[in-house]
């Protein structure tokens, strides 16, 4: 009738919350009956017991009767409560199912709104970018090295030279003052004139022709120039 009116229909959620309302409700019930009965039992017991002593054997059977039927009962009560547990457990499980295939559900939904979100080409363009620039700053920090690596060992150079100029000045001279001996000058042992037309000192002129000698004084010469 629900439905003839246009009643909305109950979603899964909602059955299975009136299901296990129903089984809860179900079991109180065997419970409240199982009770009673286990109260009849004790009562019966008692009767029997009594009767048993005022040796009414006729009343102790049929009270026997009932309490086998009274524990019978008890039993029954007990397999169905055990019944219904079960069937609440399985409504459990399938509400259990019924959230995580929602969950699942949703997840696909946040999934595939993602998938379209994400613009393929672009993650593409942006990644060949960043490899691009990032090769390029690579080879501009090589190219700065470099020059640096250059102008330090060209400094470097430089002092290196300028140190090695003056110890081969060093060494000509001190070779040249320690080693070279004194020339026989010309004419018989008098000092020789100072006098040129530039007003330099003229070097002694030596007897002889020893080109090791020739030499040295050449690249004395040459220095002092």
């Amino acid at each position: 009738m629900g439905n003839v009116f246009g009643s909305p229909k109950k979603t899964l959620k909602e059955q299975l919350r009136e299901n296990k309302r129903m089984i809860s409700r179900a079991v109180r019930e065997l419970d409240r009956e199982r009770n009673a009965l286990e109260r009849e039992e004790k009562r019966l017991t008692i009767e029997i017991k009594k009767m048993a002593k005022q040796q009414q054997m006729g009343a102790v059977r049929i009270m026997a009767k009932d309490l086998v039927r009274t524990r019978q009962y008890i039993t029954k009560f007990i397999e169905m409560r055990s019944h219904l547990q079960s069937c609440a457990l399985k409504l459990q499980t399938v509400k259990s199912q019924q959230a995580m295939t929602e969950a699942m559900a949703s997840t696909t939904k946040a999934m595939v709104a993602m998938n379209k979100a994400v613009d393929a080409p672009a993650i593409n363009k942006m990644m060949a970018d960043f490899e691009r620039e990032n090769a390029k700053s690579e080879i501009m920090q090589e190219i700065m090295g470099d020059m640096m690596d250059d102008a330090m060992h060209e400094e470097g150079a430089e002092e290196e030279e300028e140190a090695i100029v003056s110890q081969v000045l060093d060494e000509i001279g001190i070779n040249f003052a320690g080693e070279v001996p004194d020339a026989p000058l010309l004419g018989t042992g008098t000092k020789q004139s100072e006098a040129t037309s530039n007003g330099a000192e003229r070097l002694p002129e030596p007897v002889g022709g020893d080109p090791a000698l020739d030499d040295l004084e050449a690249r004395l010469n040459n220095l002092k120039r």
